[in-house]
């Protein structure tokens, strides 16, 4: 879909910064800074533009919490993917009605996805009072001065603009954690899955600059960060959109050659657009983990179809088995939407079977979640909630049987795995990774956080790997 690329110039987030400045003699009154909370739900992406969101605050003075008790400036960062989550927000926001009373000057602000929806945004403007300041994923970029607005004018303040979204650089960037990175490489969607808002909600495709990006990836290196994920709702569609010859592989292959010890993990990759040069390129690549997340959705072609998912159960089997040939140590983990408009028993089964075929190292299965203006959202559906329930607890029984059999292959073998937190427990203190991204609880010191060690697993369960550090 053609479109004009639209970029925000440096000299306008330079402006908004200086906003930030103007805000902090407003709100910096006292001996203590005020306080801010982000409270995020949703994807990667959404985490991502929560730490612009903190970036933003910490330029005018604001500490964190995440008590909303405490917190002077409240931003709930949202989901529109699944309507649970959309329920959970409106509970959450509501609740917020007790902090705002006892701290009346309290300022409450609702972004992302959810806001973006017309529907959405006119519910809260009609039954949430307690929100000051709505603004969308495209209006962003420019959160200072909207919360200026509220600030001067004493005024609720809307901004939901529909537009096919924009390219920034340079916003400041408060980051949550010391080993973990997220790096945005591209924003949007082409795909129009017939069940999802995201392209309604975050635009079309557009990539960042190569350059842009490897720059990034060179800073948070520097940085210390050791764990870096690169971006997007289709990182393999990355590059389409510019003049330069630089695909996702190629990026990989970039980022790769930065000096220094960590590791690159990317999601999400849409299975029509995985190539055989990807699965390539992340073998040869020593710094790539492998590890694959590719959301099938369906075992079904006649469903995949009406999902518009552009590619057939055969196709998704041939790929997969490329990619294994390629890494036979790959982790592959998957999406399934349990229950889609129209999907009988026997095309469930027909997901089982893919599922049975692949043995996925972890599956996130959904139930479908309609959503307001997609094309899924006006298909008949004769299967009842209770149906598709069952059609959910068998396919989540058959995903964790499969897990914790190949959790249990680890047992007794040694992994080499990054430290990346703590658990809160005494015995298992410690959590870490492998490079398939498989979770592995150990004990030892907290110095080992941020560290590649080798860890020799002693046990497992569906969920995790439990183990004890080698000594060297």
């Amino acid at each position: 879909m053609a479109y004009e690329r639209k970029e925000i110039s440096i000299e306008k987030i330079r402006e908004q910064e200086a906003v930030c400045a103007e805000i902090r003699k407003l709100i910096c009154v006292g001996e203590k800074p005020p306080l801010a909370m982000v409270d995020t739900y949703g994807c990667q992406q959404n985490e991502a533009d929560s730490e612009k969101i903190r970036g933003y605050l910490a330029e005018m003075g604001c500490g964190f919490t995440q008590d909303e008790f405490e917190a002077d400036i409240i931003v709930v960062n949202t989901c529109a993917v699944r309507e649970h989550a959309e329920m959970r927000v409106l509970g959450n926001v509501g609740q917020l009605n007790h902090s705002k009373k006892a701290k009346p000057n309290q300022i409450v602000a609702v972004c992302g996805c959810m806001v973006q929806q017309e529907h959405m945004a006119e519910k809260i403007k009609r039954s949430y009072p307690v929100v000051d300041l709505v603004f969308g994923p495209h209006d962003l970029w420019h959160f200072p001065e909207l919360l200026l607005r509220v600030l001067t004018k004493k005024k609720r303040v809307y901004a939901t603009e529909r537009c096919d979204g924009y390219v920034i650089e340079g916003m400041p960037q408060r980051r949550d954690g010391t080993v973990k990175a997220w790096l945005s490489i591209m924003y949007g969607c082409n795909n129009f899955c017939t069940y999802c808002i995201v392209p309604y909600v975050r635009g079309r495709e557009r990539s960042r600059l190569p350059e842009e990006i490897v720059a990034e990836a060179r800073e948070l290196v520097a940085a210390g960060y050791k764990d870096i994920t690169l971006l997007g709702q289709n990182v393999n569609s990355y590059g389409k959109d510019l003049d330069c010859e630089v695909d996702f592989a190629d990026l990989i292959e970039m980022i790769n050659e930065i000096e220094g010890e960590f590791l690159i993990r990317f999601m999400t990759s849409h299975p029509k657009d995985a190539t055989e040069k990807l699965f390539k390129t992340m073998a040869r690549c020593e710094k790539c983990a492998h590890q694959l997340h590719l959301p099938v959705q369906s075992g079904n072609n006649r469903v995949l179809d009406a999902m518009n998912r552009n590619y057939t159960a055969e196709k998704y089997l041939k790929k997969v088995e490329i990619a294994r040939s390629y890494m036979p140590d790959l982790v592959i983990t998957t999406d399934i939407i349990v229950g889609f408009p129209g999907e009988t028993d026997e095309e469930f089964e027909d997901t089982v079977k893919l599922c049975d075929t692949v043995r996925y190292d972890a599956m996130f299965t959904f139930i479908y979640s309609k959503r307001v203006g997609t094309p899924a959202a006006k298909m008949p559906d004769a299967a009842t909630r209770e149906q598709k329930q069952v059609r959910f607890d068998k396919l989540l029984s058959a995903a964790n049987k499969v897990s914790a059999e190949k959790h249990a292959e680890y047992e007794g073998k040694t992994v080499r795995v990054l430290v990346d937190g703590t658990t809160g427990k005494e015995e298992y203190n410690l959590s870490s990774r492998t490079n398939g991204g498989r979770l592995v609880h150990l004990h030892g010191d907290e110095s080992l956080i941020g560290k590649f060690i080798d860890v020799k697993i002693s046990s497992s369960n569906t969920w995790a790997l439990y183990g004890e550090p080698v000594k060297e």
